[in-house]
């Protein structure tokens, strides 16, 4: 279990509380089974955690329109800043490398087609100091490839895919696409026009969702 402060501003005054990071993440991100009891360490709200400083009553009431301590603690989490501890971060970045290091010992080959070892794109990651950013691999692995194409000849096939979604459906649609998306225009009646790449390992799950979004209406073409 990982202790961190939880904080907001209101106003000019700061609302803090001590918090489970785990499970404050939960009730942050609004997972299913996020518990605010379990999130919250303190039974007070402080202006300063680290002195001890309490918040009274009357800026509770005035800052969240209560007092009550656990309803108080589930704003200052939802609304305000959950701090992440250097270990943490530290662990987000190595599982976002894995997953990077995983991706591409699946999908990459050399030049003449053959794959990769998980050591030699390890290796090869560390010395091009390829920087992997907490997003989806998927949608960084050009940036990832150009980098790494420094020092480790590699390719992955890539598919590329013309779509025509309608009006009605833009909404939903553009969330999926957006992480691959190109190019992109906009008609005068609402509907996307919008180019996609990504590799072809990843195509049908992707066509998957894209329908799923628009029930099946978008019109997909493999461009050359």
């Amino acid at each position: 279990m990982t202790n961190t402060t939880a904080r907001v501003k209101k106003g000019a005054k700061n609302f803090e509380i001590l918090v489970d990071l785990d499970e404050a993440m939960k009730i942050k991100n609004g997972d299913a089974d996020a518990n605010i009891n379990s999130a919250v360490l303190t039974d007070a709200i402080f202006h300063n955690l680290k002195s001890g400083e309490h918040a009274g009553v009357n800026d509770l009431n005035e800052a969240f329109g209560t007092s009550d301590v656990i309803s108080v603690a589930e704003k200052i989490i939802k609304e305000g800043e959950v701090v992440q501890t250097a270990e943490s971060m530290k662990a987000k970045h190595d599982a976002k490398y894995k997953q990077a290091v995983d991706f591409l010992a699946r999908n990459a080959v050399s030049p003449e087609g053959r794959p990769y070892t998980p050591d030699r794109i390890t290796k090869a990651l560390s010395e091009a100091r390829v920087n992997i950013k907490n997003k989806p691999i998927e949608s960084q692995i050009t940036e990832i490839l150009d980098q790494l194409g420094k020092i480790l000849p590699i390719k992955i096939e890539m598919k590329k895919v013309k779509l025509q979604i309608p009006a009605i459906h833009t909404g939903k649609a553009y969330s999926i696409i957006k992480e691959f998306m190109t190019e992109e225009q906009w008609k005068d009646n609402g509907n996307l026009e919008a180019v996609v790449e990504m590799p072809s390992a990843m195509i049908f799950d992707f066509y998957d969702k894209i329908n799923g979004a628009t029930h099946g209406s978008v019109l997909a073409e493999e461009l050359k």
